[in-house]
């Protein structure tokens, strides 16, 4: 009985979806730019080896802002990091690991990475800025370089 139980349950577990599995939109900061860096890095031929990649990380995460910069932080890429958890993109980049993967285990180190989202663009000349958000309209000036 104990037996048949422990494979409902065992089934049951298997049909489940993972919950640490990536859904669409998770990690969404994290993916992309990872994925532009690793690119970068096979435009320029640089030698994938784990210390390569994590002093061209440092370097890429100079040129960052807003949430990209958070990325950078969070990962230990930028100088005044509270963690350095960068070896955990360098290592798996120097095998060719997909940068979602990177991403999924990431999040299991600090959830905060994958809960960075891009802000969303608005048509300047379609909305009416009176209606507009403080935050949304703060939003929309630091993506036009407006404010630091």
């Amino acid at each position: 009985m104990w037996a048949t139980q422990g494979l409902a349950v065992a089934l049951a577990l298997s049909v489940l979806p993972s919950s640490r599995a990536l859904r669409p939109g998770d990690c969404e900061v994290c993916i992309s730019y990872l994925g532009r860096f690793y690119q970068d890095l096979k435009d320029r031929d640089v030698t994938f080896s784990p210390a390569t990649i994590e002093n061209e990380l440092i370097k890429f995460c100079r040129e960052a802002r807003g949430k990209e910069n958070r990325l950078c932080y969070y990962i230990g890429a930028t100088d005044d990091a509270a963690t350095k958890i960068i070896n955990e993109v360098s290592k798996p980049l120097a095998h060719h690991i997909p940068v979602e993967k990177i991403c999924e285990k990431l999040k299991k180190k600090d959830s905060q990475i994958c809960e960075l989202k891009y802000d969303k663009q608005i048509d300047l000349s379609t909305v009416d800025l009176k209606k507009l958000r403080v935050k949304e309209a703060w939003g929309q000036l630091m993506c036009l370089g407006v404010c630091h």
